[in-house]
């Protein structure tokens, strides 16, 4: 019998609208994401409020998606989505 394990990635996967690029999250932080929406929810001005993150970008080699992670960029909360792919 094979032994289940939980594989799930230590990131969550958001795009963000204003720059079309993906961008990876840590789980840990996406409880602020979640905090922030629910806090903001139909209200129109949204604070400019920031989270660390990784962009996405194309190995050639392979010719797929890459989590960049030799830099880690700063992305404002309110142009993320939670990506659906």
């Amino acid at each position: 019998m094979g032994i289940i394990r939980n594989d799930k990635s230590p990131f969550e996967v958001y795009e963000n609208q204003a720059l079309g690029v993906l961008v990876a999250i840590d789980r840990a932080d996406c409880k602020l994401i979640k905090q922030y929406y629910k806090q903001y929810k139909g209200k129109n001005e949204k604070p400019d409020d920031k989270i660390d993150g990784y962009e996405f970008i194309i190995d050639e080699e392979v010719d797929s998606l890459k989590i960049d992670f030799s830099a880690k960029k700063q992305y404002l909360i309110k142009d993320l989505s939670k990506f659906k792919g």
